[in-house]
Formats: C-alpha cells, structure tokens, sequence
C-alpha cells in the first residue's frame, strides 16, 4: 500500500496497513524551523540552511530526505501569496522586523527571542460602512502569479511520489480573517452590535476565497485529495461565540463554501479549529467538514476516546497524536511514548485517522521526544 493509498483509506473509514503520518502537509502540522534543524543534526543529516515556508508561523519546509526518513503520507502544494519570504517587503523597526501581506495586515517579529511575526496593524479596524468593504483594496484570489508550478508540484506528489496531496487555502476561515482585518475586539463586539457590517465583510471574504477555489481546482483539482479550510471556533476552555451566533451568521457561510469546493472536485475538506470546539462537532460535519484538525487533546471536552466513539463513523481526524501544550516539549521521552500509546488506542480502531502532532511542533521540542513519538507510531500503529 502506498501513502495516497494509505491516506484515502484511512479517509474512508477503513483500515489501511498502518496508521498514515504527517508532518508538515498542512498550515496546522508543521515544525519550527528551530526544531526541524535540531531534528536534522539528531537526525545527521547533512548541514543546511533551513527554507523558511511559513514566514507567520516560522515554519520549516520539510526536505525530502526527513519526507523519506519519517515517511510521511501527505504533501502539501499552496498557492504563492504575501505570506511566502519570496513575496514579502520585511522592513526593520526599533526590536522588530515587520511587514504588511497583501490584505494589508501589519505583521511584526521581535528582533531578539521572536519565534512568530504577530498582527499589530488591522486595516478595517475603524470600519463604519458596508461602502467601505466595496472600496477596500482586496487582493486577486486569481492572479495568475498565484498559481505558478502549482500543477506540475501537485502532479510529482501524486504520481512519482504516490503521496495524498493536500491544497492549501487562499488565507485564513470566513470568520478568522474578517477578525483579522477588523481587529478582534472589534469583530467580537461587531458580531452582537453590527452583524450586518460584519456579515458583509464575510461575504466579501467569503466570495474570494470561492473565487481561489474554483481556479486553483480547475488548475490541479485532478491531481488533489485534500483542502485546506479552517475557522478558530474555540478556546481552551470553550466556544469564543455562543453556538447560536455560530449558525446564526457563520455555520452558512461554511456551508455555501465547503458545497462550492465539493462542486469543483471530488475532495475531502480538512478543517481546522483548534480549542473546546466539540459543541460545534455535528454542525461541522452538517455542513460538509470530512476531516478535523488538531483534535487538541488538552481543551474541554476533547477527550480523543469520547470523540471518537460520538463521531467516528461521520467524520476523520487529522491530528491528536500527541498533546504539544506540555508533553511533546516538556514531557520525557517515556511520557512522550505513553501518550502515543493513548491516542493511538483511542483513534486507529476501524482507521479514519491520520496521525499528527497537535498544531505545528514548536521550537523549545526536543528532537529525541519527536522520534519517541515517531518510533511508537510505528510499533504500534500497525493494523
């Protein structure tokens, strides 16, 4: 069984050979860069200076070699936008780099001890109008820049290497982003005070990212088993909106969207929320969710056992492998290969799992718990 193979029977609730693995296929199930070049020198492999993939989150793009080395099932193909090194205008500030991406969102990084760049500037974040979203300069979901080598990088993972492959969305969910371009103070409170404003720059947003999906599907949607949506839903101890203002104003958007890609390709859509989001779980899958992600095993009610007992036969998880708040960086090697063990036996009985870190691993991980996690993966995540 090949990891295409491996990856789309898992999807399909069935068991494959051996529970599929990722690492690094999407915006949730990455490295650091500081923590992929100490897994490289555990690792020795040879000296190199780490591609920077997600200049936000700092993200490594992952080699071929460590690709081979681990065997991860899935890869991740994206569309070129202003949050790629290549594109972007970095500027320097009294303690901070800084840029702004084509939203015209401010972005900074603390020149000593920054392990992210961090919003400071929300362009709408004094929007008073529904005239203003018209006026706004949005970017082209469409550009035809945005899509170069996206084809041929789709078609080398899905017939040379027989790897899944996993699209990457035009920017963060209908919701998140319509935060990041208010401010979040101010959508929250727009949420209750101002729907209507608020609902118009989600339909705004709403309407680009459809634009992006039906081009970049059209462009390579023969060559793609997996896109990438998301919508921050949650917090660590519950919903950061009451379930009612969810299907209020956001649950129809994500539907009109995840039905608008379905239409495009026969794809599974991925969906990432981190947080207590279990309240919202059957909505999700109402509204076509196949797979969730990070399934972050240490918020309130998200016990991998219990969800997957609920929700298993409708919907997949990608991710839950293994807690990263405190075990993955902060446990032993033993703690580590422990609660593996859990999730393991939690999620792989009748497959619909695809095993990943819980969100990206962060800098401060030590290489040897991520080859304990790795190295249990494999004794015992065969079937």
């Amino acid at each position: 069984m090949n990891s295409r193979e491996r990856i789309l029977t898992a999807l399909r609730h069935k068991e494959p050979d051996k529970v599929p693995f990722d690492l690094g296929a999407t915006v949730a199930t990455k490295i650091s860069h500081v923590a992929y070049t100490n897994l490289r020198n555990r690792l020795r492999l040879p000296k190199k200076t780490v591609e920077i993939g997600d200049i936000i989150q700092q993200m490594a793009v992952i080699d071929n070699n460590v690709i081979d080395y681990f065997g991860v099932d899935a890869r991740e193909v994206g569309p070129r936008s202003s949050f790629t090194e290549d594109r972007l205008e970095i500027k320097d500030a009294p303690g901070y780099t800084y840029f702004y991406d084509e939203w015209g969102i401010g972005w900074r990084m603390p020149k000593s001890g920054g392990f992210y760049y961090d919003m400071f500037e929300h362009p709408l974040c004094n929007l008073a109008s529904v005239e203003e979203i018209a006026h706004y300069s949005w970017p082209d979901p469409v550009a035809p820049a945005r899509f170069v080598g996206l084809v041929d990088q789709a078609r080398a993972i899905h017939e040379k290497e027989q790897r899944a492959v996993v699209l990457g969305g035009l920017t963060a969910g209908v919701s998140e982003m319509a935060a990041f371009m208010m401010g979040f103070e101010r959508y929250y409170v727009a949420l209750k005070l101002a729907p209507t404003l608020v609902s118009a720059l989600m339909d705004r947003i709403l309407e680009l990212k459809m634009c992006y999906w039906e081009r970049a599907l059209a462009i390579c949607g023969q060559h793609v088993d997996i896109v990438c949506e998301a919508d921050d839903l949650a917090g660590q101890n519950g919903l950061l909106i009451s379930p009612e203002l969810y299907r209020e104003l956001i649950k129809p958007r994500h539907k009109e969207l995840f039905s608008h890609i379905k239409r495009q390709a026969p794809v599974y859509i991925w969906f990432h929320s981190c947080g207590a989001v279990r309240p919202l779980i059957p909505d999700l899958i109402e509204v076509g969710v196949d797979i969730l992600n990070p399934v972050q095993v240490s918020a309130v009610g998200m016990d991998t056992g219990e969800l997957k007992r609920e929700f298993g036969e409708d919907l997949a998880f990608w991710g839950g492998g293994v807690d990263t708040q405190q075990i993955l960086s902060r446990g032993t090697q033993e703690e580590v290969r422990h609660e593996v063990r859990r999730r393991i036996f939690d999620l792989m009985p009748g497959g619909g799992w695809v095993f990943a870190t819980v969100h990206n691993i962060q800098a401060n991980v030590p290489a040897e718990n991520i080859l304990a996690m790795w190295e249990t993966l494999q004794e015992y995540g065969v079937y």
